[in-house]
């Protein structure tokens, strides 16, 4: 079941983030920056009541958002919860009016299956930069940037 997240997943959505992070994969976020964040957050829990996968919508301007912090447990790989949890984004973004979603990922290729287009990262507002500035590869970074239209 994927349903935004509440006050007593922080931690668990934490520690997913944290074990992808450490991996290299994605930014680590501390409990504070959840905390704050949480009503951007989405989690799939599992049948055992577990957080098995995590995303974000951010909402970075007037007609632009960006899905993050995507990890889905090793234990609910490969069944579809990557793709549910991108795709509860994207309906949250129509619901809000936002028609362009965007992603800065390792994942093209995941990406580029649910309709999202590699674009080049200048195209993106400097505004989506702040995250990066905490990234120990900025500014270096070499993730690709994706796009969606709605």
């Amino acid at each position: 079941m994927i349903r935004k997240a509440k006050i007593g997943d922080v931690r668990a959505i934490h520690s997913l983030l944290n074990h992808f992070a450490d991996q290299g994969l994605l930014l680590p976020r501390s409990l504070s920056e959840l905390y704050d964040s949480l009503r951007d957050y989405a989690v799939y829990e599992t049948p055992a009541g577990e957080v098995g996968g995590v995303v974000a919508l951010h909402i970075c301007w007037e007609d632009l958002a960006e899905v993050r912090s995507l990890a889905v447990a090793e234990s609910c790989q490969a069944k579809g919860v990557g793709r549910s949890l991108v795709e509860f984004c994207l309906t949250e973004a129509i619901a809000l009016g936002i028609y362009k979603v965007f992603t800065l990922t390792y994942q093209s290729a995941f990406f580029e299956k649910l309709g999202f287009n590699v674009v080049d990262k200048a195209q993106l507002p400097h505004k989506i930069w702040a995250d990066c500035v905490k990234c120990p590869k900025f500014p270096n970074c070499d993730e690709s940037a994706l796009l969606m239209e709605l």
